[in-house]
């Protein structure tokens, strides 16, 4: 008996006439979120990152060759408003893991790239990330992660 199972009974013998079958998937959800994010911010820790720097740098990192993107794009992959992607290019550029270059045919047009400091430091960021993730995860066979991998995708699906 977890502490999901105690509230849920407690609620059981107080309002038995209430459903709490999505009430304990949510709260083990929620508990999960914490000790998971917990695990994953000790490693942006480590290397004086918040996970939304993080995430500005796996992004470019992900996008391939030659590791840039517009802010735009940026902003539309992470679904951020423009302020706080600004602020988290502020603070990398000032880190030195990001430059921006404006275009010379307009000067609106701004290019966010990954210097070689902040390709090393997130490569070697993701190697730790997936470790900590695979770590997180240990205690489910291949066969109940892909299956809960599923059934998390088709719930998402229905507000994404």
């Amino acid at each position: 008996m977890d502490a999901v199972d105690r509230v849920v009974t407690q609620w059981a013998k107080e309002k038995p006439e209430l459903e709490t079958e999505p009430m304990a998937m949510m709260g083990r959800m929620m508990r999960l979120a914490k000790y998971m994010e917990t695990q994953v911010a000790e490693v942006h820790k480590k290397y004086d990152l918040k996970m939304g720097e993080f995430d500005v740098l796996a992004t470019l990192r992900r996008s391939g060759s030659p590791y840039q993107l517009t802010p735009s794009e940026l902003i539309d992959s992470m679904m951020l408003t423009s302020g706080a992607m600004t602020n988290r290019m502020d603070k990398l550029e000032s880190k030195g893991y990001i430059s921006r270059t404006h275009s010379k045919e307009d000067r609106r047009s701004v290019r966010v790239k990954l210097t070689d400091e902040g390709l090393v430091l997130i490569d070697k960021m993701m190697e730790e990330h997936v470790e900590v993730q695979q770590k997180l995860v240990q205690s489910l066979s291949k066969p109940q992660k892909k299956n809960l991998n599923q059934l998390l995708k088709q719930w998402l699906g229905q507000f994404e």
